[in-house]
């Protein structure tokens, strides 16, 4: 746990449990909330066929979907918790990893 806290900049125990707590509640929460938004915008499952590439690409959007919700859920939820520096600062992070850094290039 040292090194990760190193690592991550994080000075307490406490911090890294509630920076944990995060992750897992927008890991599950996007996950959740994927299969309401594809049913709002008219692709619920039944819109697929029944074989496999049906339920293939009814999921391969589903898990695509994940990814943004995740994005925009992790500094909300983050910011709920006190962590938004952390959490803003990851964000970037991630997104400059996949190439999307000029979006951040103001700060």
């Amino acid at each position: 746990m040292k090194k990760l806290k190193e690592r991550w900049g994080i000075q307490s125990n406490f911090q890294l449990v509630i920076i944990f707590v995060v992750f897992a509640i927008t890991g599950s929460l996007s996950a959740y909330l994927a299969k309401p938004v594809l049913n709002f915008i008219g692709l619920s499952r039944e819109v697929f066929p029944e074989h496999f590439f049906g339920g293939f690409f009814y999921y391969s959007l589903r898990i695509l979907l994940i990814f943004p919700i995740y994005q925009v859920l992790l500094v909300v939820i983050g910011t709920l918790f006190g962590q938004n520096k952390f959490f803003w600062d990851f964000e970037k992070k991630m997104l400059s990893r996949l190439g999307l850094g000029s979006l951040f290039n103001n700060d």
